[in-house]
């Protein structure tokens, strides 16, 4: 008998994650009715302009289980009819805030139709149908909430990016030295990248905003105390962390954590992780905390269908 028999046939038994994914386009408007129209406005932003706006959304569910004698962990076929029958169908080209009873805001249990409120929901709805084991949900590329099934916490992540030089190089060793131990990287006049910055934070969904902390000034904080400062520098001379500490994509990864990690606090968030891309071959990531999101985008045997 082979090995993979000896397994199982066809798998039979193993273990696996799958993803789905689906797209939607929606619209919504935030707009509580208890809040007069300046605070509406002041809280929320051009997302307060009636009527609403709208996004293309894309919805990843990913789900969990063993092989069956197929070699399969579900019936693509069903999990496609079970995100179609109880998402998409009821969401595509909808206004969200007149869909679900959950965004009713007429209602004291209603809240606003945001990302991290809008993955939560559909968690609740696919669950009885699918063995869950993630949901993402994207609103636009550079903005996206993940919910793990755990009542207490969900995960908002905004994108943005910066341009900045660079020259990997410690001070105390010689040029042939840092050669050998950086390569290009240590030649004198440095080097650039756009950097893609990604930072994820974690907190309880405010059951009437549908907001785990305030994006606008998540979104400022990372503007004002990154963005700003970092886009077109050369680290190792424009920003004085880097004047002792080699700017390795690790070591800026480290520094914007640490920038960054008491400010999104005091917005009632927990920075969760920052991961920061120096290249289409090259990122680095700092998880500042150990929860199951980082189990979850860890796992290797993960098949994406389109």
């Amino acid at each position: 008998m082979t090995e993979i028999n000896s397994k199982g046939l066809h798998g039979k038994g193993r273990k696996c994650v799958i993803t789905r994914r689906a797209c939607f386009s929606a619209s919504h408007q935030y707009w509580l009715p208890e809040l007069s129209t300046t605070e509406n406005t002041n809280s929320f932003g051009p997302c307060a302009i009636s009527p609403g706006h709208g996004h293309n959304y894309e919805l990843i569910v990913s789900m969990g289980g063993e092989l069956d004698a197929n070699g399969m962990v579900l019936n693509l076929s069903e999990v496609k009819h079970a995100i179609h029958s109880e998402i998409t169908s009821q969401l595509n080209f909808r206004f969200l805030n007149e869909t679900w009873p959950e965004f009713k805001l007429s209602s004291p249990e209603g809240c606003l139709p945001t990302t991290e409120a809008l993955a939560k929901i559909i968690w609740k709805r696919l669950n009885p149908h699918l063995p869950l084991i993630a949901i993402r949900l994207y609103e636009q590329t550079s903005l996206w909430a993940d919910y793990l099934g755990n009542t207490m916490s969900s995960f908002l992540t905004v994108q943005t990016h910066f341009a900045a030089a660079h020259r990997l190089a410690r001070p105390e060793l010689s040029q042939t030295e840092n050669e050998r131990i950086y390569g290009k990287c240590a030649r004198p006049h440095g080097h650039g990248h756009n950097y893609l910055l990604d930072i994820t934070v974690r907190g309880s969904i405010n059951k009437r905003t549908g907001m785990i902390c305030d994006l606008s000034k998540l979104q400022c904080l990372v503007d004002d105390l990154v963005v700003e400062v970092f886009d077109h520098t050369f680290l190792n001379k424009d920003i004085s962390y880097f004047e002792t500490c080699v700017p390795t994509a690790e070591n800026i990864a480290l520094h914007i954590s640490d920038l960054l990690s008491e400010p999104i606090k005091s917005i009632g968030a927990t920075l969760h992780k920052v991961r920061l891309q120096e290249s289409p071959n090259n990122a680095a990531e700092i998880y500042l905390e150990n929860t199951d999101v980082d189990a979850t985008s860890k796992r290797i045997n993960t098949v994406h269908y389109q």
